[in-house]
Protein backbone atom coordinates (compact mmCIF):
# COMPACT_ATOMS: atom_id res chain seq x y z
CA UNK A 1 0.00 0.00 0.00
CA UNK A 2 1.73 3.17 -1.04
CA UNK A 3 1.25 6.13 1.41
CA UNK A 4 0.60 9.99 -0.06
CA UNK A 5 4.02 11.71 -0.22
CA UNK A 6 4.47 14.34 3.03
CA UNK A 7 4.44 17.98 1.81
CA UNK A 8 6.25 20.50 4.17
CA UNK A 9 3.90 22.90 5.55
CA UNK A 10 3.95 26.09 3.99
CA UNK A 11 4.69 29.56 6.12
CA UNK A 12 2.51 32.13 6.06
CA UNK A 13 4.83 35.29 4.26
CA UNK A 14 5.93 37.72 6.78
CA UNK A 15 3.80 40.92 6.68
CA UNK A 16 5.08 43.81 4.84
CA UNK A 17 2.48 46.92 6.34
CA UNK A 18 3.36 49.59 7.68
CA UNK A 19 7.54 49.21 6.14
CA UNK A 20 7.04 52.93 5.11
CA UNK A 21 7.08 53.62 8.75
CA UNK A 22 10.78 52.70 9.46
CA UNK A 23 11.59 53.55 5.97
CA UNK A 24 10.25 57.29 6.67
CA UNK A 25 11.89 57.76 9.99
CA UNK A 26 15.46 56.23 9.01
CA UNK A 27 15.39 58.26 5.77
CA UNK A 28 14.60 61.87 7.18
CA UNK A 29 16.83 61.52 9.80
CA UNK A 30 13.76 61.17 12.27
CA UNK A 31 12.26 64.59 11.71
CA UNK A 32 9.40 63.19 9.45
CA UNK A 33 9.02 60.50 12.37
CA UNK A 34 5.82 62.18 13.12
CA UNK A 35 3.77 61.20 10.22
CA UNK A 36 4.01 57.26 11.01
CA UNK A 37 3.02 58.20 14.47
CA UNK A 38 -0.07 60.10 13.22
CA UNK A 39 -1.08 56.99 11.11
CA UNK A 40 -0.46 54.80 13.76
CA UNK A 41 -2.66 56.54 16.21
CA UNK A 42 -5.49 57.07 13.22
CA UNK A 43 -5.58 53.20 13.09
CA UNK A 44 -5.18 52.07 16.70
CA UNK A 45 -7.68 54.98 18.07
CA UNK A 46 -5.99 54.57 21.54
CA UNK A 47 -5.01 57.43 24.11
CA UNK A 48 -1.76 56.12 24.31
CA UNK A 49 -1.04 56.16 20.32
CA UNK A 50 -2.60 59.45 20.25
CA UNK A 51 -0.02 60.77 23.15
CA UNK A 52 2.95 59.10 21.56
CA UNK A 53 2.24 61.35 18.18
CA UNK A 54 2.18 64.20 20.25
CA UNK A 55 5.03 63.31 22.17
CA UNK A 56 7.15 62.89 18.93
CA UNK A 57 5.42 65.72 16.80
CA UNK A 58 6.48 67.95 20.09
CA UNK A 59 10.12 66.37 20.38
CA UNK A 60 10.83 67.18 16.52
CA UNK A 61 10.78 71.36 16.74
CA UNK A 62 12.17 70.76 20.29
CA UNK A 63 15.29 69.07 18.87
CA UNK A 64 15.99 72.04 16.86
CA UNK A 65 15.20 75.08 19.26
CA UNK A 66 17.15 73.17 22.15
CA UNK A 67 19.84 72.09 19.70
CA UNK A 68 20.64 75.16 18.14
CA UNK A 69 20.76 76.78 21.36
CA UNK A 70 22.75 74.15 23.08
CA UNK A 71 25.48 73.12 20.18
CA UNK A 72 24.52 75.09 17.46
CA UNK A 73 23.88 72.62 14.06
CA UNK A 74 26.00 69.28 15.72
CA UNK A 75 23.77 69.80 19.13
CA UNK A 76 20.49 69.49 16.49
CA UNK A 77 21.86 66.44 14.72
CA UNK A 78 22.61 64.66 17.99
CA UNK A 79 19.19 65.27 19.16
CA UNK A 80 17.63 64.11 16.09
CA UNK A 81 19.42 61.14 15.98
CA UNK A 82 18.16 60.13 19.59
CA UNK A 83 14.62 60.68 18.18
CA UNK A 84 15.18 58.68 15.12
CA UNK A 85 16.47 55.69 17.40
CA UNK A 86 13.97 55.56 19.72
CA UNK A 87 11.53 56.39 17.20
CA UNK A 88 12.54 53.33 15.42
CA UNK A 89 12.45 51.06 18.34
CA UNK A 90 8.63 51.94 18.81
CA UNK A 91 7.44 51.75 15.50
CA UNK A 92 8.74 48.37 14.96
CA UNK A 93 6.32 47.76 18.06
CA UNK A 94 3.69 49.53 16.76
CA UNK A 95 3.75 47.80 12.87
CA UNK A 96 3.45 44.10 14.83
CA UNK A 97 0.30 45.53 16.90
CA UNK A 98 -1.22 47.30 13.10
CA UNK A 99 0.13 44.43 11.29
CA UNK A 100 0.51 41.27 13.12
CA UNK A 101 3.10 38.69 11.66
CA UNK A 102 1.58 35.76 9.64
CA UNK A 103 0.51 32.78 11.67
CA UNK A 104 3.23 29.72 10.73
CA UNK A 105 0.71 26.64 9.86
CA UNK A 106 0.07 24.89 6.74
CA UNK A 107 -2.51 26.00 4.43
CA UNK A 108 -2.20 22.99 1.82
CA UNK A 109 -5.85 22.36 0.71
CA UNK A 110 -6.32 23.70 4.69
CA UNK A 111 -4.56 20.55 5.77
CA UNK A 112 -4.46 20.79 9.87
CA UNK A 113 -0.56 20.03 11.22
CA UNK A 114 0.20 17.84 13.75
CA UNK A 115 -2.10 18.38 16.60
CA UNK A 116 -4.17 21.07 15.29
CA UNK A 117 -7.60 21.53 15.20
CA UNK A 118 -9.16 21.47 11.65
CA UNK A 119 -11.43 23.97 12.65
CA UNK A 120 -8.20 26.53 13.82
CA UNK A 121 -6.49 25.07 10.28
CA UNK A 122 -9.15 25.91 8.12
CA UNK A 123 -9.62 29.85 9.54
CA UNK A 124 -6.06 30.02 9.20
CA UNK A 125 -6.34 28.83 5.76
CA UNK A 126 -9.08 31.35 5.18
CA UNK A 127 -7.10 34.07 6.22
CA UNK A 128 -4.06 33.16 3.64
CA UNK A 129 -6.86 33.08 1.00
CA UNK A 130 -8.15 36.07 2.23
CA UNK A 131 -4.90 38.21 2.14
CA UNK A 132 -4.14 36.13 -1.50
CA UNK A 133 -7.57 37.45 -2.48
CA UNK A 134 -6.55 41.18 -2.35
CA UNK A 135 -3.21 40.90 -3.42
CA UNK A 136 -5.06 39.91 -6.65
CA UNK A 137 -7.62 42.86 -6.34
CA UNK A 138 -4.86 45.07 -5.39
CA UNK A 139 -2.80 44.06 -8.89
CA UNK A 140 -5.26 43.23 -11.57
CA UNK A 141 -8.97 44.49 -10.59
CA UNK A 142 -10.40 42.71 -14.25
CA UNK A 143 -9.18 39.39 -12.63
CA UNK A 144 -10.41 40.08 -9.20
CA UNK A 145 -13.98 41.39 -11.03
CA UNK A 146 -13.98 38.07 -12.99
CA UNK A 147 -13.24 35.85 -10.59
CA UNK A 148 -16.11 37.51 -8.02
CA UNK A 149 -13.65 38.21 -5.52
CA UNK A 150 -15.87 39.93 -2.42
CA UNK A 151 -18.91 39.02 -4.39
CA UNK A 152 -20.94 36.70 -2.34
CA UNK A 153 -24.03 36.93 -3.95
CA UNK A 154 -22.96 35.82 -7.56
CA UNK A 155 -22.46 32.57 -8.97
CA UNK A 156 -18.48 32.07 -8.19
CA UNK A 157 -15.78 29.17 -8.49
CA UNK A 158 -12.87 30.94 -6.90
CA UNK A 159 -12.62 30.69 -3.24
CA UNK A 160 -11.94 34.57 -1.91
CA UNK A 161 -11.41 33.07 1.94
CA UNK A 162 -14.86 34.87 2.69
CA UNK A 163 -14.70 38.63 1.51
CA UNK A 164 -16.91 41.11 0.67
CA UNK A 165 -17.26 44.10 -1.46
CA UNK A 166 -18.30 47.11 0.42
CA UNK A 167 -18.62 49.43 -2.88
CA UNK A 168 -20.69 47.11 -4.79
CA UNK A 169 -22.34 44.31 -2.76
CA UNK A 170 -25.71 43.99 -1.32
CA UNK A 171 -27.01 44.76 1.72
CA UNK A 172 -27.76 41.67 3.15
CA UNK A 173 -24.21 40.04 1.95
CA UNK A 174 -22.41 42.94 3.80
CA UNK A 175 -24.50 42.17 6.39
CA UNK A 176 -23.73 38.43 6.65
CA UNK A 177 -19.87 38.14 5.86
CA UNK A 178 -19.15 41.09 8.51
CA UNK A 179 -21.21 40.02 10.95
CA UNK A 180 -23.20 43.25 11.16
CA UNK A 181 -26.78 44.31 11.42
CA UNK A 182 -29.17 44.44 8.54
CA UNK A 183 -29.88 48.49 9.16
CA UNK A 184 -26.19 49.32 9.97
CA UNK A 185 -25.47 47.50 5.76
CA UNK A 186 -28.02 48.96 4.57
CA UNK A 187 -26.57 52.56 6.03
CA UNK A 188 -23.22 51.30 3.65
CA UNK A 189 -25.25 50.92 0.70
CA UNK A 190 -26.81 54.22 1.30
CA UNK A 191 -24.22 56.03 2.32
CA UNK A 192 -22.35 54.90 -1.21
CA UNK A 193 -25.15 55.59 -3.37
CA UNK A 194 -25.55 59.27 -2.08
CA UNK A 195 -21.95 60.25 -2.22
CA UNK A 196 -21.78 58.66 -6.04
CA UNK A 197 -18.19 57.77 -5.10
CA UNK A 198 -16.63 54.52 -3.95
CA UNK A 199 -14.88 53.89 -0.61
CA UNK A 200 -11.34 54.47 -1.32
CA UNK A 201 -10.41 52.26 1.58
CA UNK A 202 -12.22 49.61 3.98
CA UNK A 203 -12.00 52.77 6.91
CA UNK A 204 -14.03 55.00 4.99
CA UNK A 205 -17.33 53.13 6.07
CA UNK A 206 -15.94 53.88 9.80
CA UNK A 207 -16.39 57.59 9.05
CA UNK A 208 -19.37 57.51 7.23
CA UNK A 209 -21.01 54.77 8.80
CA UNK A 210 -21.83 54.38 12.69
CA UNK A 211 -20.83 50.78 13.04
CA UNK A 212 -19.93 49.37 16.99
CA UNK A 213 -16.19 49.41 17.43
CA UNK A 214 -15.67 45.81 18.78
CA UNK A 215 -16.72 45.01 14.94
CA UNK A 216 -14.16 47.16 13.43
CA UNK A 217 -11.36 44.54 13.28
CA UNK A 218 -13.76 42.01 11.42
CA UNK A 219 -15.12 44.51 9.19
CA UNK A 220 -11.22 45.00 8.38
CA UNK A 221 -10.84 41.65 8.07
CA UNK A 222 -13.47 40.61 6.10
CA UNK A 223 -13.94 43.79 3.82
CA UNK A 224 -12.56 44.91 0.48
CA UNK A 225 -13.32 47.83 -1.61
CA UNK A 226 -11.93 47.92 -5.27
Amino acid sequence: MTTAPSHPPRRAPAPTGGAWYIALALLSWGTLAPVAFLHAAARQRSRAAVARAAAYTAAVPAAYVLGWAGLGGSGTVVLLVGIMIVALVHLGRIRREIWPPGPQFPVRLGMPGPGQDPAVAAALAGRVRREESRRIAATDRLLARELRIGRPDLPHAYDDGGLVDLNHAPAAAIASVCGLDPATARRIVEVREAAGVPFTGVDDVFAWTEIPLDLWDLVRDRGIVY
